[in-house]
């Protein structure tokens, strides 16, 4: 089964690797990034990223839109601790699909991912 391919933006080489193994037995094909969008030659279903700090979030996500321009975003954070409907508002304000605040687990996070693809087809 292959579901498309999810790049992964993060710089923690622990969660990268978690998330990546966690993609990969969802069915998923995954490639680390980076914010100059220069992976595969495939468009991501998905781009996860890593923001580490609400501040300058914008720009970063910014160029995530530019350099991945027809992919959902999915940002993961330490730093958005209101609960979910706080995520969901960050992730409106700062234009993308959802926001899954750190720690998370794997049902979590696939169900994010799932939501993100989905939402992003329909």
């Amino acid at each position: 089964m292959h579901n498309g391919h999810i790049v992964v933006l993060e710089s923690d080489e622990l969660i990268r690797n978690l998330l990546e193994r966690w993609l990969a037995e969802a069915g998923y094909s995954v490639q680390a990034g980076d914010a100059g969008g220069r992976g595969g030659q495939d468009a991501p279903r998905l781009v996860i990223a890593n923001v580490s700090s609400p501040q300058g979030a914008a720009a970063f996500i910014a160029s995530l839109h530019a350099a991945y321009s027809t992919a959902p975003i999915l940002l993961l954070s330490a730093r958005f601790r209101s609960g979910l409907s706080g995520s969901a508002k960050a992730a409106r304000q700062l234009g993308a699909r959802k926001v899954l605040p750190k720690p998370f687990t794997r049902e979590e996070l696939l169900a994010a991912v799932r939501e993100s693809v989905e939402d992003g087809n329909g």
